[in-house]
C-alpha cells in the first residue's frame, strides 16, 4: 500500500496525521484502525471458508451431467 511512497512523503503523511488527531488521540486512532482491519480480515477468511465448503454438485444440472456434456436433444425434449 505504501510501497511506492518515498521516505519524505511518508514523513509528511505522519505529520499530517499527527496534526489531525493530536498526540493524545493518536494511539486510540491506531487501535481503532487495527481493530477494524482485524475484523475485516476475519470476515474475509470466513467468507472464503464458506465458499470453499459449498457442495461441488451445485454446478451440475438435474440430470447429473456437466453443462458441457449435455446433449441438446435431451434438453429440448
Amino acid at each position: 500500500m505504501l510501497g511506492n511512497l518515498s521516505g519524505s512523503e511518508i514523513l509528511i503523511l505522519m505529520l499530517i496525521v499527527l496534526l489531525v488527531f493530536g498526540a493524545n488521540r493518536l494511539p486510540e486512532a491506531g487501535k481503532a484502525v487495527g481493530k477494524g482491519l482485524r475484523e475485516f480480515k476475519r470476515a474475509l477468511t470466513d467468507a472464503e471458508n464458506s465458499i470453499q465448503q459449498l457442495p461441488s454438485s451445485s454446478t451440475r444440472d438435474e440430470g447429473g451431467e456437466q453443462p458441457r456434456d449435455a446433449k441438446p436433444k435431451r434438453l429440448v425434449e
